[in-house]
Protein backbone atom coordinates (compact mmCIF):
# COMPACT_ATOMS: atom_id res chain seq x y z
CA UNK A 1 0.00 0.00 0.00
CA UNK A 2 2.81 2.44 0.82
CA UNK A 3 4.29 2.29 -2.70
CA UNK A 4 1.03 3.57 -4.18
CA UNK A 5 -0.29 5.74 -1.38
CA UNK A 6 1.43 8.92 -2.62
CA UNK A 7 -0.87 8.85 -5.65
CA UNK A 8 -4.03 8.96 -3.51
CA UNK A 9 -5.46 12.34 -2.55
CA UNK A 10 -6.68 12.97 0.99
CA UNK A 11 -10.10 13.85 -0.49
CA UNK A 12 -10.28 10.35 -2.02
CA UNK A 13 -9.39 8.80 1.33
CA UNK A 14 -12.01 10.77 3.22
CA UNK A 15 -14.69 10.17 0.58
CA UNK A 16 -14.33 6.40 0.38
CA UNK A 17 -13.47 6.14 4.06
CA UNK A 18 -16.99 7.37 4.77
CA UNK A 19 -18.69 5.71 1.77
CA UNK A 20 -19.69 2.75 3.92
CA UNK A 21 -22.40 5.05 5.23
CA UNK A 22 -24.11 4.76 1.83
CA UNK A 23 -24.67 1.03 2.45
CA UNK A 24 -25.85 1.69 5.97
CA UNK A 25 -28.28 4.37 4.75
CA UNK A 26 -29.57 2.51 1.72
CA UNK A 27 -30.54 -0.52 3.73
CA UNK A 28 -32.17 1.60 6.45
CA UNK A 29 -34.28 3.35 3.84
CA UNK A 30 -35.02 0.75 1.19
CA UNK A 31 -37.47 -1.30 3.25
CA UNK A 32 -39.59 1.84 3.70
CA UNK A 33 -40.70 1.61 0.08
CA UNK A 34 -40.37 -2.14 -0.35
CA UNK A 35 -42.51 -3.07 2.64
CA UNK A 36 -45.94 -2.01 1.28
CA UNK A 37 -45.36 -4.05 -1.91
CA UNK A 38 -43.97 -7.00 0.03
CA UNK A 39 -46.97 -6.93 2.39
CA UNK A 40 -49.33 -6.97 -0.59
CA UNK A 41 -47.39 -9.72 -2.40
CA UNK A 42 -47.21 -11.99 0.65
CA UNK A 43 -50.53 -10.86 2.27
CA UNK A 44 -48.90 -9.57 5.46
CA UNK A 45 -51.11 -6.51 6.05
CA UNK A 46 -52.42 -7.90 9.34
CA UNK A 47 -49.23 -9.70 10.40
CA UNK A 48 -47.63 -6.99 12.57
CA UNK A 49 -45.10 -9.30 14.23
CA UNK A 50 -43.88 -10.87 10.98
CA UNK A 51 -43.70 -7.42 9.37
CA UNK A 52 -41.62 -6.22 12.30
CA UNK A 53 -39.24 -9.18 12.02
CA UNK A 54 -38.71 -8.74 8.26
CA UNK A 55 -37.99 -5.05 8.77
CA UNK A 56 -35.79 -5.46 11.85
CA UNK A 57 -33.85 -8.58 10.79
CA UNK A 58 -31.01 -6.43 9.42
CA UNK A 59 -30.71 -4.64 12.75
CA UNK A 60 -30.66 -7.97 14.60
CA UNK A 61 -27.71 -9.15 12.49
CA UNK A 62 -26.02 -5.78 12.90
CA UNK A 63 -25.93 -6.27 16.68
CA UNK A 64 -23.39 -9.05 16.13
CA UNK A 65 -21.75 -7.52 13.05
CA UNK A 66 -20.64 -4.47 14.99
CA UNK A 67 -19.14 -6.48 17.84
CA UNK A 68 -17.38 -8.99 15.57
CA UNK A 69 -15.98 -6.38 13.19
CA UNK A 70 -14.82 -4.15 16.03
CA UNK A 71 -12.83 -6.96 17.59
CA UNK A 72 -11.42 -8.25 14.29
CA UNK A 73 -10.43 -4.73 13.21
CA UNK A 74 -8.08 -4.52 16.19
CA UNK A 75 -6.34 -7.63 14.83
CA UNK A 76 -6.57 -7.29 11.03
CA UNK A 77 -7.10 -3.57 10.50
CA UNK A 78 -9.98 -1.25 9.65
CA UNK A 79 -9.43 -1.39 5.88
CA UNK A 80 -9.54 -5.19 5.51
CA UNK A 81 -12.71 -5.45 7.56
CA UNK A 82 -14.44 -2.73 5.52
CA UNK A 83 -13.59 -4.72 2.37
CA UNK A 84 -15.01 -7.89 3.92
CA UNK A 85 -18.18 -6.00 4.85
CA UNK A 86 -18.62 -4.76 1.28
CA UNK A 87 -18.32 -8.29 -0.15
CA UNK A 88 -20.82 -9.63 2.38
CA UNK A 89 -23.20 -6.82 1.52
CA UNK A 90 -23.08 -7.58 -2.21
CA UNK A 91 -23.80 -11.29 -1.70
CA UNK A 92 -26.74 -10.94 0.65
CA UNK A 93 -28.30 -7.98 -1.17
CA UNK A 94 -28.56 -10.16 -4.28
CA UNK A 95 -29.93 -13.06 -2.22
CA UNK A 96 -32.60 -10.73 -0.78
CA UNK A 97 -33.76 -9.84 -4.26
CA UNK A 98 -34.26 -13.48 -5.29
CA UNK A 99 -36.38 -14.53 -2.30
CA UNK A 100 -38.78 -17.47 -2.90
CA UNK A 101 -42.26 -16.52 -4.12
CA UNK A 102 -44.12 -18.51 -1.46
CA UNK A 103 -45.18 -16.04 1.22
CA UNK A 104 -44.47 -18.14 4.33
CA UNK A 105 -41.26 -19.71 3.06
CA UNK A 106 -40.17 -16.43 1.49
CA UNK A 107 -40.70 -14.52 4.74
CA UNK A 108 -38.53 -16.94 6.76
CA UNK A 109 -35.88 -16.95 4.00
CA UNK A 110 -35.84 -13.14 3.82
CA UNK A 111 -35.57 -12.78 7.59
CA UNK A 112 -32.54 -15.10 7.67
CA UNK A 113 -30.85 -13.47 4.66
CA UNK A 114 -31.40 -10.00 6.07
CA UNK A 115 -29.85 -11.11 9.36
CA UNK A 116 -26.66 -12.01 7.48
CA UNK A 117 -26.89 -8.73 5.58
CA UNK A 118 -27.04 -7.07 8.97
CA UNK A 119 -23.60 -8.44 9.81
CA UNK A 120 -22.19 -6.24 7.03
CA UNK A 121 -24.31 -3.23 7.98
CA UNK A 122 -23.29 -3.49 11.64
CA UNK A 123 -19.65 -3.86 10.68
CA UNK A 124 -19.77 -0.72 8.55
CA UNK A 125 -21.45 1.25 11.36
CA UNK A 126 -18.60 0.30 13.73
CA UNK A 127 -15.64 0.52 11.36
CA UNK A 128 -16.30 3.72 9.42
CA UNK A 129 -16.42 6.10 12.44
CA UNK A 130 -13.28 4.52 13.92
CA UNK A 131 -11.44 4.75 10.59
CA UNK A 132 -12.49 8.36 9.94
CA UNK A 133 -11.61 9.58 13.44
CA UNK A 134 -8.15 8.00 13.18
CA UNK A 135 -7.51 9.58 9.77
CA UNK A 136 -8.77 13.09 10.52
CA UNK A 137 -6.74 15.84 12.27
CA UNK A 138 -8.26 16.97 15.59
CA UNK A 139 -9.45 20.37 14.28
CA UNK A 140 -11.35 18.75 11.39
CA UNK A 141 -12.50 15.54 13.04
CA UNK A 142 -16.07 16.62 13.74
CA UNK A 143 -16.60 17.85 10.18
CA UNK A 144 -14.93 14.91 8.45
CA UNK A 145 -16.57 12.35 10.69
CA UNK A 146 -19.82 14.09 9.82
CA UNK A 147 -19.17 12.94 6.26
CA UNK A 148 -20.22 9.50 7.47
CA UNK A 149 -23.64 10.86 8.46
CA UNK A 150 -23.98 12.71 5.15
CA UNK A 151 -23.25 9.44 3.38
CA UNK A 152 -25.81 7.60 5.52
CA UNK A 153 -28.62 10.04 4.81
CA UNK A 154 -27.61 10.27 1.15
CA UNK A 155 -27.91 6.48 1.01
CA UNK A 156 -31.34 6.75 2.60
CA UNK A 157 -32.45 9.42 0.13
CA UNK A 158 -31.08 7.32 -2.73
CA UNK A 159 -33.12 4.34 -1.55
CA UNK A 160 -36.26 6.48 -1.26
CA UNK A 161 -35.79 7.76 -4.82
CA UNK A 162 -35.18 4.22 -6.11
CA UNK A 163 -38.34 3.07 -4.30
CA UNK A 164 -40.34 5.91 -5.85
CA UNK A 165 -39.01 5.23 -9.36
CA UNK A 166 -39.82 1.52 -9.05
CA UNK A 167 -43.28 1.94 -7.48
CA UNK A 168 -45.07 1.57 -10.83
CA UNK A 169 -43.38 -1.76 -11.57
CA UNK A 170 -45.44 -4.91 -10.87
CA UNK A 171 -45.50 -5.35 -7.11
CA UNK A 172 -43.85 -8.79 -7.21
CA UNK A 173 -40.88 -7.31 -9.07
CA UNK A 174 -40.66 -3.84 -7.48
CA UNK A 175 -39.67 -4.87 -3.96
CA UNK A 176 -37.14 -7.41 -5.26
CA UNK A 177 -35.39 -4.76 -7.35
CA UNK A 178 -35.44 -2.32 -4.44
CA UNK A 179 -33.65 -4.81 -2.17
CA UNK A 180 -31.29 -6.26 -4.80
CA UNK A 181 -29.98 -2.91 -6.04
CA UNK A 182 -28.23 -2.40 -2.68
CA UNK A 183 -25.42 -4.50 -4.19
CA UNK A 184 -24.44 -1.60 -6.49
CA UNK A 185 -23.14 0.87 -3.85
CA UNK A 186 -21.53 -2.07 -2.02
CA UNK A 187 -19.52 -2.93 -5.13
CA UNK A 188 -18.50 0.72 -5.54
CA UNK A 189 -17.34 0.77 -1.92
CA UNK A 190 -15.23 -2.35 -2.41
CA UNK A 191 -13.49 -0.92 -5.48
CA UNK A 192 -12.82 2.39 -3.74
CA UNK A 193 -11.51 0.92 -0.48
CA UNK A 194 -9.06 -1.28 -2.41
CA UNK A 195 -6.97 1.88 -2.90
CA UNK A 196 -7.29 3.22 0.65
CA UNK A 197 -4.41 3.08 3.15
CA UNK A 198 -4.74 1.57 6.60
CA UNK A 199 -5.28 3.83 9.62
CA UNK A 200 -1.94 5.27 10.86
CA UNK A 201 -2.92 4.58 14.46
CA UNK A 202 -3.57 0.92 13.70
CA UNK A 203 -0.26 0.69 11.82
CA UNK A 204 1.70 2.21 14.70
CA UNK A 205 -0.05 0.01 17.22
CA UNK A 206 1.16 -2.99 15.19
CA UNK A 207 4.74 -1.78 14.81
CA UNK A 208 4.54 -0.58 11.18
CA UNK A 209 6.00 2.85 11.85
CA UNK A 210 7.21 3.66 8.32
CA UNK A 211 3.87 2.66 6.81
CA UNK A 212 2.12 4.93 9.32
CA UNK A 213 4.42 7.82 8.38
CA UNK A 214 3.65 7.28 4.69
CA UNK A 215 -0.08 7.52 5.37
CA UNK A 216 0.29 10.62 7.56
CA UNK A 217 2.35 12.30 4.82
CA UNK A 218 -0.76 12.21 2.64
CA UNK A 219 -3.28 13.55 5.15
CA UNK A 220 -1.21 16.02 7.22
CA UNK A 221 0.18 19.39 6.16
CA UNK A 222 3.84 19.36 7.16
CA UNK A 223 6.68 17.27 8.55
CA UNK A 224 6.52 18.83 12.03
CA UNK A 225 2.85 17.93 12.30
CA UNK A 226 3.62 14.36 11.20
CA UNK A 227 6.48 13.99 13.69
CA UNK A 228 4.38 15.36 16.54
CA UNK A 229 1.50 13.02 15.80
CA UNK A 230 3.79 10.01 15.34
CA UNK A 231 5.40 10.67 18.73
CA UNK A 232 2.05 11.20 20.46
CA UNK A 233 0.47 8.06 19.02
CA UNK A 234 3.59 5.97 19.65
CA UNK A 235 3.76 7.08 23.27
CA UNK A 236 0.09 6.24 23.84
CA UNK A 237 0.43 2.93 21.97
CA UNK A 238 3.41 1.90 24.11
CA UNK A 239 1.53 2.76 27.29
CA UNK A 240 -1.46 0.71 26.20
CA UNK A 241 0.64 -2.28 25.15
CA UNK A 242 2.04 -2.42 28.68
CA UNK A 243 -1.52 -2.15 30.07
CA UNK A 244 -2.62 -5.47 28.56
CA UNK A 245 -4.30 -4.30 25.34
CA UNK A 246 -5.51 -7.82 24.53
CA UNK A 247 -7.67 -8.15 27.62
CA UNK A 248 -11.31 -9.21 27.57
CA UNK A 249 -14.52 -7.20 27.44
CA UNK A 250 -14.30 -6.91 31.22
CA UNK A 251 -11.48 -4.40 30.65
CA UNK A 252 -13.98 -2.00 29.06
CA UNK A 253 -15.64 -1.48 32.42
CA UNK A 254 -12.53 -1.45 34.57
CA UNK A 255 -11.82 1.61 36.67
CA UNK A 256 -9.49 3.01 34.05
CA UNK A 257 -11.91 2.96 31.12
CA UNK A 258 -15.37 2.80 32.72
CA UNK A 259 -16.30 6.49 32.51
CA UNK A 260 -15.51 6.86 28.79
CA UNK A 261 -17.10 3.53 27.84
CA UNK A 262 -20.34 4.33 29.67
CA UNK A 263 -20.45 7.75 27.98
CA UNK A 264 -19.86 6.44 24.46
CA UNK A 265 -22.02 3.34 24.71
CA UNK A 266 -24.78 5.30 26.47
CA UNK A 267 -25.03 7.93 23.74
CA UNK A 268 -25.06 5.22 21.05
CA UNK A 269 -27.86 3.39 22.86
CA UNK A 270 -30.02 6.46 23.47
CA UNK A 271 -29.75 7.47 19.81
CA UNK A 272 -31.82 4.49 18.68
CA UNK A 273 -34.27 4.23 21.59
CA UNK A 274 -35.27 7.82 20.79
CA UNK A 275 -37.33 6.34 17.94
CA UNK A 276 -35.86 7.84 14.76
CA UNK A 277 -35.93 4.57 12.85
CA UNK A 278 -39.65 4.16 13.52
CA UNK A 279 -40.05 7.13 11.17
CA UNK A 280 -37.50 5.97 8.63
CA UNK A 281 -38.82 2.40 8.34
CA UNK A 282 -42.54 3.06 8.58
CA UNK A 283 -43.31 6.60 7.36
CA UNK A 284 -45.64 5.38 4.53
CA UNK A 285 -47.56 3.28 7.07
CA UNK A 286 -47.61 6.21 9.54
CA UNK A 287 -49.11 8.48 6.87
CA UNK A 288 -51.55 5.71 5.90
CA UNK A 289 -52.78 5.46 9.48
CA UNK A 290 -53.14 9.25 9.67
CA UNK A 291 -54.88 9.77 6.30
CA UNK A 292 -56.36 6.40 5.30
CA UNK A 293 -54.50 6.46 1.96
CA UNK A 294 -52.70 3.28 0.87
CA UNK A 295 -49.06 3.12 2.02
CA UNK A 296 -47.83 2.36 -1.51
CA UNK A 297 -49.21 5.75 -2.61
CA UNK A 298 -47.32 7.63 0.12
CA UNK A 299 -43.77 7.09 -1.19
CA UNK A 300 -43.22 10.81 -1.72
CA UNK A 301 -43.09 11.27 2.07
CA UNK A 302 -39.89 9.23 2.48
CA UNK A 303 -38.25 11.45 -0.16
CA UNK A 304 -39.29 14.55 1.82
CA UNK A 305 -37.81 12.99 4.94
CA UNK A 306 -34.64 12.09 3.01
CA UNK A 307 -34.20 15.66 1.77
CA UNK A 308 -34.58 16.97 5.34
CA UNK A 309 -32.00 14.43 6.49
CA UNK A 310 -29.45 15.48 3.86
CA UNK A 311 -29.97 19.19 4.58
CA UNK A 312 -29.65 18.51 8.31
CA UNK A 313 -26.40 16.60 7.80
CA UNK A 314 -24.97 19.53 5.78
CA UNK A 315 -26.04 21.96 8.51
CA UNK A 316 -24.20 19.75 10.99
CA UNK A 317 -21.01 19.83 8.92
CA UNK A 318 -21.23 23.63 8.96
CA UNK A 319 -21.72 23.91 12.73
CA UNK A 320 -19.78 20.79 13.82
CA UNK A 321 -16.59 22.49 14.92
CA UNK A 322 -18.21 25.79 15.97
CA UNK A 323 -20.18 24.44 18.95
CA UNK A 324 -19.47 21.92 21.69
CA UNK A 325 -20.69 18.36 21.16
CA UNK A 326 -22.65 18.36 24.43
CA UNK A 327 -24.41 21.64 23.61
CA UNK A 328 -25.63 20.36 20.25
CA UNK A 329 -26.78 17.04 21.73
CA UNK A 330 -28.77 18.72 24.49
CA UNK A 331 -30.42 21.29 22.19
CA UNK A 332 -31.21 18.64 19.57
CA UNK A 333 -32.53 16.12 22.11
CA UNK A 334 -34.80 18.72 23.72
CA UNK A 335 -36.31 19.73 20.37
CA UNK A 336 -36.74 16.08 19.38
CA UNK A 337 -38.51 15.28 22.65
CA UNK A 338 -40.92 18.19 22.22
CA UNK A 339 -41.63 17.18 18.60
CA UNK A 340 -42.76 13.75 19.82
CA UNK A 341 -44.63 14.87 22.97
CA UNK A 342 -46.54 17.90 21.60
CA UNK A 343 -48.78 15.95 19.15
CA UNK A 344 -50.10 13.86 22.06
CA UNK A 345 -50.73 17.01 24.12
CA UNK A 346 -52.41 18.85 21.24
CA UNK A 347 -54.53 15.83 20.44
CA UNK A 348 -55.89 15.92 24.01
CA UNK A 349 -56.52 19.67 23.89
CA UNK A 350 -57.96 19.74 20.35
CA UNK A 351 -60.02 16.57 19.72
CA UNK A 352 -60.56 17.30 16.00
CA UNK A 353 -56.92 18.11 15.31
CA UNK A 354 -55.83 17.45 11.72
CA UNK A 355 -54.24 13.94 11.78
CA UNK A 356 -51.42 15.16 9.52
CA UNK A 357 -50.19 17.36 12.40
CA UNK A 358 -48.20 14.42 13.70
CA UNK A 359 -46.43 14.10 10.34
CA UNK A 360 -45.46 17.79 10.45
CA UNK A 361 -43.96 17.32 13.92
CA UNK A 362 -42.13 14.22 12.69
CA UNK A 363 -40.47 16.37 10.03
CA UNK A 364 -39.34 18.81 12.75
CA UNK A 365 -37.96 15.86 14.71
CA UNK A 366 -36.05 14.59 11.67
CA UNK A 367 -34.54 18.05 11.07
CA UNK A 368 -33.10 18.29 14.58
CA UNK A 369 -32.10 14.63 14.70
CA UNK A 370 -30.16 14.82 11.43
CA UNK A 371 -28.24 17.93 12.56
CA UNK A 372 -27.37 16.71 16.06
CA UNK A 373 -27.84 13.18 17.45
CA UNK A 374 -27.51 11.34 14.14
CA UNK A 375 -23.97 12.52 13.28
CA UNK A 376 -22.69 13.38 16.77
CA UNK A 377 -23.32 9.89 18.13
CA UNK A 378 -20.79 8.43 15.71
CA UNK A 379 -18.37 11.33 16.09
CA UNK A 380 -18.31 10.63 19.84
CA UNK A 381 -18.04 6.87 19.33
CA UNK A 382 -15.10 7.47 17.01
CA UNK A 383 -13.20 9.80 19.32
CA UNK A 384 -14.06 9.03 22.96
CA UNK A 385 -12.60 5.53 23.42
CA UNK A 386 -8.94 4.94 24.37
CA UNK A 387 -6.71 3.41 21.69
CA UNK A 388 -6.24 0.03 23.39
CA UNK A 389 -9.98 -0.66 23.45
CA UNK A 390 -11.18 1.50 20.56
CA UNK A 391 -12.08 -1.27 18.15
CA UNK A 392 -13.73 -3.43 20.82
CA UNK A 393 -15.52 -0.52 22.50
CA UNK A 394 -16.71 0.89 19.17
CA UNK A 395 -18.09 -2.54 18.36
CA UNK A 396 -19.93 -2.67 21.69
CA UNK A 397 -21.39 0.81 21.14
CA UNK A 398 -22.46 -0.18 17.64
CA UNK A 399 -24.08 -3.37 18.95
CA UNK A 400 -26.03 -1.51 21.65
CA UNK A 401 -27.09 1.01 19.02
CA UNK A 402 -28.35 -1.80 16.80
CA UNK A 403 -30.16 -3.48 19.69
CA UNK A 404 -32.15 -0.28 20.03
CA UNK A 405 -32.69 -0.08 16.28
CA UNK A 406 -33.82 -3.71 16.14
CA UNK A 407 -36.25 -3.36 19.04
CA UNK A 408 -37.74 -0.14 17.63
CA UNK A 409 -38.12 -1.72 14.20
CA UNK A 410 -39.65 -4.86 15.68
CA UNK A 411 -42.10 -3.43 18.21
CA UNK A 412 -43.25 -0.21 16.51
CA UNK A 413 -45.85 -1.90 14.25
CA UNK A 414 -46.99 -3.97 17.24
CA UNK A 415 -47.30 -0.88 19.45
CA UNK A 416 -49.24 1.11 16.83
CA UNK A 417 -51.59 -1.85 16.36
CA UNK A 418 -52.60 -1.55 20.03
CA UNK A 419 -52.41 2.18 20.87
CA UNK A 420 -52.68 5.60 19.12
CA UNK A 421 -49.62 6.70 17.14
CA UNK A 422 -49.25 9.95 19.09
CA UNK A 423 -48.98 8.02 22.37
CA UNK A 424 -46.29 5.76 20.91
CA UNK A 425 -44.26 8.77 19.80
CA UNK A 426 -44.80 10.49 23.17
CA UNK A 427 -43.08 7.49 24.79
CA UNK A 428 -40.11 8.03 22.47
CA UNK A 429 -40.21 11.73 23.38
CA UNK A 430 -39.73 10.90 27.07
CA UNK A 431 -36.69 8.79 26.10
CA UNK A 432 -35.31 11.83 24.22
CA UNK A 433 -35.55 13.89 27.42
CA UNK A 434 -33.75 11.15 29.37
CA UNK A 435 -31.02 11.21 26.71
CA UNK A 436 -30.53 14.95 27.27
CA UNK A 437 -30.09 14.35 31.01
CA UNK A 438 -27.59 11.55 30.32
CA UNK A 439 -25.49 13.87 28.15
CA UNK A 440 -25.60 16.62 30.77
CA UNK A 441 -24.34 14.44 33.61
CA UNK A 442 -22.38 11.58 32.01
CA UNK A 443 -20.71 12.71 28.76
CA UNK A 444 -17.42 14.68 28.59
CA UNK A 445 -16.72 17.36 25.99
CA UNK A 446 -14.44 16.16 23.16
CA UNK A 447 -14.43 19.01 20.61
CA UNK A 448 -10.98 20.33 19.75
CA UNK A 449 -9.07 17.69 21.73
CA UNK A 450 -6.79 15.05 20.24
CA UNK A 451 -7.77 11.43 20.77
CA UNK A 452 -4.85 11.10 23.18
CA UNK A 453 -5.97 14.14 25.23
CA UNK A 454 -9.49 12.74 25.52
CA UNK A 455 -8.08 9.41 26.66
CA UNK A 456 -5.79 11.03 29.22
CA UNK A 457 -8.57 13.18 30.71
CA UNK A 458 -11.10 10.35 30.76
CA UNK A 459 -8.90 7.74 32.38
CA UNK A 460 -7.97 10.12 35.24
CA UNK A 461 -11.59 10.37 36.46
Amino acid sequence: MSRNSHRISSAFIYFFGSFGGILFGYDIGVMTGALPFLQSDWHLQNAATLTGWITSAVMFGAIFGGAIAGQLSDKYGRRKMILASAITFVIFSVLSGISPSNGHVGAIYLIVVRMFLGLAVGAASALVPAYMSEMAPAEMRGRLSGLNQTMIVSGMLLSYIVDFVLKDFPGKIAWRLMLGLAAVPALILYLGVLRLPESPRFLLLNGEDQEARNVLSIIRKNTNEIDLEMNTISRTANQERSADENSSYKTLFSGKFRYLVIAGVGVATFQQFQGANAIFYYIPLIVQKATGKAASSNLMWPIIQGIILVIGSLVYMWIADKFNRRTLLMIGGSAMGLSFILPAVLNKLIPNLNPMTIVVFLCIYVAFYSATWAPLTWVLVGEIFPLAIRGRASGLASSCNWIGSWLVGLIFPIMTAHMPQEIVFAIFGIICVLGVLFVKFCVPETRGHTLEEIESAGTKR
